[in-house]
């Protein structure tokens, strides 16, 4: 207490040295003075309140302990006085067992007073019973049932309550009741047979359902209360529980699968399109059930069913049964695709279980599918087997098909724009196309497959068109007249092989994801160009058969002295092309061009053959001419065939050549051939030679220094470097060829 008031003390010392820091506030001191009391007033004021406060709880508290005290002593008091009544009646309680016996036996011969009625009415309930369910009068013969029960089992438990052990007795009530229990199951055949005529009921007499729906539950309530019976006293009547709400649901269940075990109506056997058919109706009849169950069914009964998605869920298993089932037979190709295409597509859309009016119900995406991922690959790999062995039989008939047309006397068709063709594209990629749509159906990663497939069979299968073409030409070869018409056919050949690349670019925009190339696509593009260059190349081989004997008059002295060989050639070629216009481009541009140049080719051969050798200048000047005559033909010619391509540095090489004839000074020689060899890179020594040994007045001198000079100084050479004189050869004369020529100069001269 005193530490206390030093520190009170202490502060107060301290407020007032703060306070009178300066003389003028010396003035102030009584207004600081009435200040602080006033302070010191308030303060005390809240101190009396905070302390009575107090005080008034304390005493409240007080109060309260008192009157619990009191409580207690007289809870403590009646619990003795009930603690003394019970002891004084214990021996009481032990003396009423007569009367509990008695109210026992009170009890059941009230039981029995109340059914003794019904127990002497048995036989004629039993009877109405019987005749109320043959009339189909379910819930009046329901209630009968229900009476003769409640008698039986009452003076069941009753007997089982006075004696439990007493098997006689209940063997004797069990016989007099025994009609009820064949009651019984009469009654649930008749509402099995109406559940599992479910569907028809519901739509002509939806009461009838309405009441099998009731008495079912009728008999959920007596078995719950059977049961817990059975728990307070372990006794529970014979037959229960009947449980038919669980049976009710595995009578629908079946129901439901009998339904869709039912919709195969033929065989593949009587009709190739069964699965189809088995499919569509299987599809009718799920979708227009399930309409039936949520537009009538759902409304015979009780909500907490969840009636339409347990049948949407009986209908999806009973389903996926069946086709599993399906999935398990020996399929052919299309009929994996058809149950494929219906498994994976129609099911979930909107033709069924997607319908409209269903996905107001249920969620689609919920439901499980209907064949294993393993099931479905199995299927998939077993089609890919089918459909590898069935195409590549369809393309060897194709194939044989198209062969055959080959060797008709009449030309082929021809398509809007005049060019010759045959029927096997369209065979073949109509097939590619049909089994494309089909796996576009199932999946886009099948389709894919399917496709890669197509293609790697069409690469196999144009190898075997090249071979076949190239026995076309060599049985023609035997016998040139034979087909009548090689050439048109074999335009149409080249031809089908630009038609392949234009519809297999087709399939691949329409049908792949992917615009990458492939390995097979490379093939593919390889093996068709090979095709249509072997193709135009037989027929230049065909042009230049029918040329050899005119090509061979060439620079000859019968030539020189007058000859119409260039004449047959121009019309012969011009003649040819009428049907080589038939060829599509590109390969039309190539043929022309490789054909031209061939002309050229065998011309130039003709004078490299030294077949002539101009004995004085009137001959040299007078070949010269008639070449540069021949080579303005060829030009003519070139000119109308080639469409406006710049074919004349072709012929221009004929009149280079006619240029070193025609020279008449013989040191000029050098120059010219240097002229030639400038515009023609490709000219080698022995040709040069050859055109010296031609214009007969070279001597060996100035050949070797025409050739020597050439080798030692290269000449640069101007613009032209598509070769023309490299596939030309110059024969070697030897003492076996002189011979040959000899022979055949003496056997023309028989002639």
């Amino acid at each position: 207490m005193e530490e206390t008031s030093r520190e009170a003390v202490a502060t107060a010392v301290q407020r007032v040295a703060g306070m009178l820091q300066r003389s003028d506030q010396l003035d102030k001191v009584e207004q600081y003075r009435r200040r602080e009391a006033r302070k010191k007033a308030s303060v005390e004021a809240r101190l009396k309140a905070a302390i009575q406060s107090q005080l008034d709880g304390v005493r409240t508290g007080l109060t309260q302990l008192h009157s619990a005290l009191l409580d207690v002593k007289d809870i403590q008091s009646s619990l003795a006085d009930v603690s003394k009544d019970w002891r004084q009646s214990i021996n009481t309680i032990e003396n009423l067992k007569d009367v509990k016996d008695a109210v026992v036996q009170h009890s059941q011969l009230a039981s029995a007073v109340e059914n003794l009625k019904n127990i002497f009415s048995v036989p004629e309930i039993v009877a109405d019973t019987q005749q109320l369910i043959e009339q189909a009068e379910l819930l009046q013969a329901h209630r009968k049932l229900m009476e003769l029960e409640c008698s039986r089992d009452d003076l069941m438990y009753e007997q089982y309550r006075m004696d439990s052990k007493n098997t006689s007795d209940m063997n004797l009530i069990s016989i007099y009741f025994e009609d009820v229990q064949g009651l019984s199951d009469e009654l649930a055949k008749q509402l099995w047979m109406v559940l599992q005529r479910s569907m028809v009921t519901v739509r002509r007499d939806p009461t009838m359902l309405v009441s099998v729906v009731r008495i079912i539950e009728r008999e959920e309530k007596i078995d719950r209360r059977m049961v817990d019976r059975k728990k307070q006293t372990g006794f529970i009547p014979p037959g229960r529980p009947k449980r038919w709400k669980d049976k009710m649901f595995e009578v629908l269940e079946a129901t439901v699968s009998t339904r869709i075990e039912g919709t195969q109506s033929v065989t593949r056997e009587a009709d190739k399109m069964w699965l189809v058919r088995l499919l569509e109706i299987t599809r009718k009849y799920v979708l227009d059930d399930l309409i039936v169950v949520q537009n009538l069914m759902v409304q015979c009964f009780p909500p907490h069913y969840n009636t339409f998605n347990r049948f949407f869920g009986l209908y999806h298993n009973a389903v996926s049964s069946r086709v599993k089932e399906l999935a398990s037979e020996d399929l052919e190709a299309n009929e994996i695709v058809s149950l494929l295409t219906w498994v994976l597509n129609t099911y979930k859309s909107t033709e069924m279980m997607g319908h409209p009016e269903l996905r107001v119900e249920c969620d689609i995406n919920h439901l499980e599918p209907l064949l294993p991922q393993d099931v479905v690959d199995e299927l998939l790999s077993k089609y890919v087997q089918t459909f590898t062995s069935n195409i590549t039989g369809w393309l060897r008939k194709a194939l044989e098909t198209d062969k055959k047309d080959w060797q008709k006397e009449t030309e082929p068709e021809a398509d809007q724009d005049g060019y010759y063709q045959t029927t096997l594209p369209a065979i073949v990629f109509q097939m590619f196309e049909q089994n494309l749509q089909v796996a576009a159906q199932i999946d886009g990663d099948f389709k894919e497959q399917v496709l890669r497939l197509c293609l790697k069979q069409m690469n196999t299968f144009l190898i075997r068109y090249r071979e076949e073409a190239v026995l076309y030409k060599e049985e023609h070869m035997r016998d040139r007249q034979l087909p009548q018409c090689y050439v048109q056919y074999m335009i149409a050949i080249i031809n089908n092989c630009q038609t392949f690349k234009e519809s297999i670019n087709s399939l691949k925009r329409k049908y792949s994801q992917s615009s990458e190339p492939t390995d097979s696509d490379a093939a593919i593009e390889r093996t068709l160009n090979e095709v249509a260059k072997e193709g135009c190349q037989f027929l230049l081989d065909e042009v230049f058969l029918d040329l050899e004997h005119h090509l061979y008059e060439l620079l000859t002295r019968k030539w020189l002295t007058g000859s119409h060989a260039v004449d047959t050639i121009c019309v012969t070629v011009e003649d040819y092309f009428n049907d080589f216009n038939k060829i599509k481009k590109p390969f039309n541009q190539e043929m022309t061009s490789e054909a031209l140049r061939r002309v050229v080719v065998e011309y130039i051969k003709a004078v490299m053959q030294k077949r002539i050798t101009f004995k004085s200048a009137d001959e040299r000047r007078e070949g010269s001419e008639r070449m540069i005559k021949e080579a303005d033909q060829f030009k003519f010619l070139f000119r109308k065939l080639a469409a406006g391509e710049d074919t004349d540095w072709l012929c221009g090489a004929i009149a280079a050549i006619a240029e070193v004839f025609k020279l008449t000074d013989p040191t000029l020689l050098f120059l010219e051939v240097t002229t030639l060899v400038s515009k023609y890179p490709d000219i080698r020594e022995e040709h040069i030679q050859a055109l010296l040994a031609v214009r007969g007045d070279a001597s060996r001198e100035m050949r070797q220094m025409i050739i020597g000079t050439l080798s030692e100084n290269k000449v640069s050479y101007s613009g032209v470097t598509q070769p023309i004189f490299k596939d030309i050869t110059v024969p070697t004369i030897t003492m076996t060829t002189m011979t040959t020529m000899t022979s055949m100069a003496t056997a023309k001269l028989l002639k």
